[in-house]
């Protein structure tokens, strides 16, 4: 066979399998991607779990939210809440106000994709009251409230409203997400955070974060 033929059959097969390459990763991305800052790795995990204080939880007397002013303005109109939507979602459309009125958004936690962003909570990872009963009861409003609108941490992620409210104030030793292969992201954004905020954990949350780590 000529050179220049061997040569044109190699390049349609480059550009075929180029094709077939970029119709691949289209077809198995999925509609919308949180994109929570990147939590430590579970080497890393571990290490900050080993360093964590283990004591019994404290109780919530004197808890309130309102202990932890959240949804605070980040930029222009956008409080914390709306910033960490339009972050989470694809072709996410706001208003003059800021608030979304369009877009697409896949949930971590339970593999659901919605189009509305009423169907979606702010997920606090450490909620607020476990961070209450975990040593935020002796901080100042300023740290809790900074704790509450954390962008930086992995602290934060847009997920299902209900599934949200079903995981309520509870740790890892009681709720997971029900998407396994999230649970080791999910743990060590976990750790992650208490880690940087010098928050305890009991010994069942202890072994728990240890169990899902161990197969990571």
């Amino acid at each position: 066979m000529p050179v220049d033929m061997i040569y044109a059959r190699r390049l349609a097969v480059l550009a075929a399998s180029a094709t077939l390459t970029a119709t691949g990763l289209l077809a198995t991305a999925p509609a919308a991607q949180a994109a929570m800052p990147t939590p430590v790795s579970a080497a890393t995990a571990r290490t900050y779990l080993a360093a964590l204080t283990v004591k019994a939880e404290g109780s919530t007397t004197g808890y309130s939210r309102d202990l932890f002013p959240h949804w605070i303005t980040q930029s222009g109109t956008c409080n914390t809440r709306e910033t960490v939507l339009k972050r989470d979602g694809v072709n996410v459309v706001t208003d003059s106000n800021c608030a979304a009125i369009s877009g697409s958004w896949y949930s971590e936690y339970d593999g659901a994709t919605w189009t509305a962003a009423s169907d979606l909570d702010i997920d606090h990872m450490v909620p607020l009251a476990e961070a209450w009963r975990s040593g935020a009861n002796s901080w100042t409003t300023a740290q809790r409230q900074a704790f509450a609108n954390d962008l930086t941490r992995p602290q934060l992620i847009a997920v299902t409203d209900n599934v949200n409210q079903a995981k309520g104030d509870q740790d890892p030793a009681t709720w997971l997400p029900s998407v396994r292969a999230y649970r080791c992201t999910y743990v060590r954004a976990w750790v992650h955070v208490k880690y940087y905020y010098n928050l305890s954990v009991d010994s069942a949350e202890k072994s728990a974060l240890q169990s899902v780590l161990n197969g990571c």
